[in-house]
């Protein structure tokens, strides 16, 4: 019987084996009802061999099952050498990507990044910027008026503001978040992002903002040289204000950012000496530098969350 059982090679059989020698009708069930027949040295004799071959039962058992649980094991054995099946992993915005462009190369400059609050009172968005009440960009049709007289910030240059406040003279910061405004076709959104920088020191210039926005936009366009122009313009705080245009696809001509000397009026407001302190201020939309940096011509395609435009971008 011994010898039966460490032969057996299935659960199914030992068990058949076990019914068979234990069971109800079992040759060693009918052997113990005997044992009142038997001699002590009988009884003990067959008590040892009931033992044994129960305990052989369960050995041959325990061997069984984990021979069935390893051959189930190597049928589930994973071949790390196959290639693996491609994911459809999530990626950065492409408006992610060029905000840490952006900020990465500004930082580089010597720039320390700003934020502020979206929602802003008068003093920030217009006041301290040398904004009159009868300036045209407090118009209705511009500017989302809160009820209690606050505004949706329409501007980043309220971030500058808080700074100059904050921190004084010296200062050389950029401001970067959402601003808002009543206004939206192909190239503008009611939402859309701003990024100005700021340099407040002595001896500033107009050639430290020229040379600061051309060696940005050489890197973030990757180009070995940009060809700027300059023309006239005007903003309250700035004086004197330019707008900035760069050269682009040969002989075509984008309006990038508008830039200038600020405004003494500004810094008296921020509590700075103007005839002490005097620098330079530029704003931008990263929108628009990202439309042009991926070839998009509506605005509008970063916002409407079409997977199939940004899988075409490579995003």
């Amino acid at each position: 019987m011994q010898e039966q059982i460490k032969n057996i090679q299935t659960l199914e059989e030992l068990q058949a084996l076990y019914t068979e020698t234990f069971g109800k009708n079992g040759t060693m069930t009918a052997r113990l009802k005997e044992m009142k027949n038997l001699d002590n040295d009988a009884r003990a004799e067959l008590n040892k061999e009931n033992t044994t071959l129960r305990e052989l039962f369960k050995m041959r058992q325990s061997e069984l099952e984990n021979a069935a649980m390893m051959a189930g094991l190597k049928k589930q054995k994973l071949d790390v050498s196959l290639n693996p099946e491609p994911e459809n992993a999530g990626t950065l915005h492409p408006l992610t990507h060029s905000l840490a462009d952006i900020s990465g190369i500004l930082e580089s400059f010597g720039y320390e990044m700003w934020t502020g609050p979206e929602i802003e009172d008068d003093w920030h968005n217009f006041t301290a910027l040398n904004t009159p009440v009868y300036h045209p960009a407090r118009d209705m049709q511009d500017t989302f008026f809160l009820p209690n007289g606050n505004v949706m910030r329409t501007q980043t240059s309220a971030i500058q503001i808080r700074s100059m406040e904050k921190k004084g003279a010296p200062i050389k910061m950029f401001g970067i978040g959402a601003t808002y405004r009543k206004e939206i076709d192909a190239t503008h959104s009611p939402m859309f992002h701003q990024i100005e920088g700021l340099y407040i020191d002595k001896d500033i210039t107009m050639s430290n903002l020229i040379g600061d926005v051309q060696e940005f936009l050489k890197r973030f366009f990757e180009m070995d040289n940009v060809e700027l122009r300059i023309r006239p313009s005007y903003f309250p705080f700035t004086e004197p204000s330019i707008e900035i245009d760069m050269k682009w696809n040969g002989n075509k001509w984008l309006e990038l950012m508008g830039s200038g000397m600020v405004h003494p009026n500004v810094l008296s407001n921020c509590g700075i000496n103007p005839d002490e302190y005097q620098g330079f201020a530029f704003g931008f939309g990263w929108d628009r530098l990202a439309m042009l940096k991926y070839g998009l011509n509506d605005i509008r395609k970063f916002y409407d969350g079409d997977v199939r435009w940004l899988e075409s971008a490579g995003f």
